[in-house]
C-alpha cells in the first residue's frame, strides 16, 4: 500500500508517517525542506528498515507541484493514499510567483492541483484522499470569486478560516466525483505552526490545550487505516467520528463554484 503524504518534513506529518511505516505502509514524504523529509526517513528507517521515498516540493510554487504529480505518476504504478496535509500560517499577506495570496495557495489550490493531477491513478485505486483541515472551517466566509481576498479585508486568521473551509468543500466535490475523500479536525497541536502569531502563541499558554503531534497524527492515522476513511465519503471527522458541519463547509453548490474557480486559478480545465 502506497501512501503519498505531503508536509511530512515534521509536525502531524512525520508522526503519521512513522505509525504508517510501523503498519507496513510504503510511504512516500513530500515536503519543502530536504533536510527535515531526510530526518524523517532516518528515523523511520531506523524503526522499521525500510527507508521511504523523498520528494522535496514547495507548494508556494505550483510548477513544483505539477513536477511533483509527475514524479508521483512516473514512480508509482498505484496510489492507495494520498494525504493532503501541507499547510501554512502567516501574519504577512504574501502573494506568490503564481498570482495568489499564499495561505490559501498553499492550504487549498496546490492539494487541489495535485489531488486532480492524480486524480485517475487514485480512481483506480480506490485511494483514500484525507485532508488536514480545521474547526477554523466553521469560521470561513469564501468567496469564489476573490480567493485571495483582494475585494475584502485581508486578516491572515480569516484566510486561514477560508482556506480550512476550501478544505471541506474540496472533500465533498471529490466525494461527489467518486473518490473515497474525507477531511478532519487535528485540534490544537503544540508544533511551530503558526508560530508568529499572537493567537497561537497564546493558545500554547493554556495548560492541557495543545497536544503532541502524535496525538493529531492518531486521527488521521484512523482515516487511512480504518473503515470509516471509506464509510463516510465528504464527511469533516472530529475526533475518530463524522462531526455537524454547518451548510457553508458542505453546500454542493458552494462547493462546486470553489471548483470551478480553484481550476481556474490553477490552470486546469
Amino acid at each position: 500500500m502506497i501512501a503519498v503524504i505531503t508536509g511530512a518534513g515534521s509536525g502531524i506529518g512525520a508522526a503519521a508517517a512513522l505509525e504508517l511505516a510501523k503498519r507496513g505502509y510504503r510511504l512516500v514524504l513530500v515536503g519543502r525542506t530536504p533536510e527535515k523529509l531526510a530526518g524523517v526517513a532516518d528515523r523511520i528507517a531506523s524503526v522499521t528498515e525500510t527507508r521511504p521515498d523523498t520528494i522535496t516540493t514547495d507548494f508556494a510554487s505550483l510548477d513544483q507541484v505539477r513536477y511533483l504529480a509527475d514524479q508521483l505518476l512516473r514512480r508509482y504504478d498505484d496510489i492507495h493514499v494520498l494525504i493532503n496535509n501541507a499547510g501554512v500560517m502567516t501574519s504577512q499577506r504574501r502573494i506568490t510567483a503564481d498570482g495568489h495570496e499564499l495561505i490559501m495557495q498553499v492550504n487549498h489550490l496546490a492539494p487541489f492541483l495535485l489531488t486532480n493531477l492524480l486524480f485517475d491513478r487514485l480512481k483506480f485505486a480506490s485511494a483514500r484522499v484525507i485532508s488536514t483541515s480545521s474547526i477554523a472551517a466553521y469560521s470561513g466566509t469564501i468567496d469564489p470569486s476573490d480567493l485571495s481576498r483582494e475585494r475584502r479585508w485581508w486578516n491572515s486568521w480569516l484566510q486561514y478560516f477560508d482556506s480550512k473551509q476550501a478544505n471541506a468543500l474540496f472533500t465533498v466535490s471529490l466525494a461527489e466525483r467518486g473518490l473515497n475523500a474525507t477531511c478532519f479536525h487535528p485540534g490544537v497541536v503544540r508544533t511551530p505552526f503558526a508560530g508568529d502569531t499572537l493567537t497561537m502563541k497564546l493558545m500554547l499558554m493554556i495548560p492541557g490545550l495543545a497536544k503532541p503531534p502524535a496525538t493529531a497524527a492518531a486521527r488521521l492515522v484512523h482515516l487511512v487505516t480504518h473503515d470509516d476513511g471509506i464509510n463516510h465519503p465528504g464527511r469533516f471527522f472530529m475526533g475518530n467520528g463524522p462531526a455537524w458541519v454547518p451548510r457553508r463547509m458542505k453546500d454542493p453548490e458552494l462547493a462546486e463554484a470553489l471548483w470551478e474557480a480553484s481550476c481556474a486559478a490553477t490552470g486546469l480545465r
